[in-house]
């Protein structure tokens, strides 16, 4: 079977109450294993399944799910729940996060397929600008983004991060 045809059966849709926070959270740690040999102590390396639980409280995740299996994830967060830096104050922003695919299914659309999904629920509620972050030192990540159409805004610092961040922002109008 070809990647193409093993992803044909990929959907994107909400995380459904009866899906297992804690599978998802084994995802993530999965996901940024690879940023995490790097160096980088992103939230998602080591989160507990109550971080994660808490960390969609406050927006809405999507899922990936081929043949019934979670393969990726991302969070979206309405304007007014980012906080932290300035772009994130902006009450036109919303912000997306907690944003990983399995790894042996990076570089393969699923990722892009997640980020168009989140920039269409974006376009749809009216949102006008989508920003993100991630390490600054996470070269080929800044560069995806770019090339997914997000432009540098600002560097942050967030607190316990042994790296500094970029906040990256799309015009959705």
């Amino acid at each position: 079977m070809s990647d193409v045809e093993e992803l044909t059966s990929l959907t994107i849709r909400p995380l459904a109450e009866g899906d297992s926070i804690e599978a998802l959270t084994a995802l993530l740690h999965r996901a940024y294993a690879g940023l995490a040999a790097l160096g980088f102590n992103y939230t998602a390396v080591d989160q507990t399944a109550e971080v994660t639980r808490s960390r969609i409280r406050d927006g809405q995740c999507f899922v990936a799910d081929l043949d019934g299996t979670i393969v990726g994830a991302i969070m979206f967060y309405p304007p007014g729940k980012g906080g932290g830096c300035p772009w994130y104050d902006n009450p036109e922003v919303a912000k997306i996060g907690q944003f990983g695919v399995e790894p042996h299914l990076q570089g393969r659309g699923v990722g892009a397929r997640l980020l168009d999904h989140v920039e269409a629920e974006a376009i749809r509620a009216g949102i006008r600008e989508l920003a993100l972050d991630t390490a600054e030192g996470a070269t080929h990540l800044v560069a995806w983004y770019e090339r997914c159409g997000y432009r540098f805004i600002e560097h942050a610092q967030w607190r316990g991060k042994v790296y500094r961040s970029v906040i990256l922002s799309k015009s959705l109008a």
